[in-house]
């Protein structure tokens, strides 16, 4: 019986697991997914920008100095929770990953 008194059938897949063990680092893993993909999009809207020659050179090295420590951030909470930026990529079935596979 469940816990509003239905019988509680077969679990659904891809139904999320809830583990009281490991709750931190999933959710962890989510925050820091979105970040990662954040991340991602503000790195190739800068190449965008530096490739089309609309910044300045001291732009483009505080956009680039920027970009590495963000990566060097995401490594380091990577790190922390036990994960790797590998860890944050969701399958989404038939439309594929969410981040970009290098």
């Amino acid at each position: 019986m469940s816990v509003l008194g239905v019988p509680a059938g077969p679990p659904c897949p891809g139904r999320v697991d809830l583990d009281a063990d490991t709750v931190g680092r999933d959710l962890a893993a989510l925050v820091l997914t979105v970040i990662e993909l954040l991340r991602q999009l503000m790195e190739r809207q800068a190449l965008r920008r530096v490739d089309s020659g609309e910044l300045r050179e001291e732009q483009v090295d505080r956009i680039g100095e920027t970009l590495m420590r963000l990566d060097s951030c995401m490594h380091e909470l990577c790190e922390r929770f036990g994960l790797r930026v590998s860890d944050l990529n969701l399958d989404l079935g038939p439309l594929g990953s969410l981040l970009p596979r290098d």
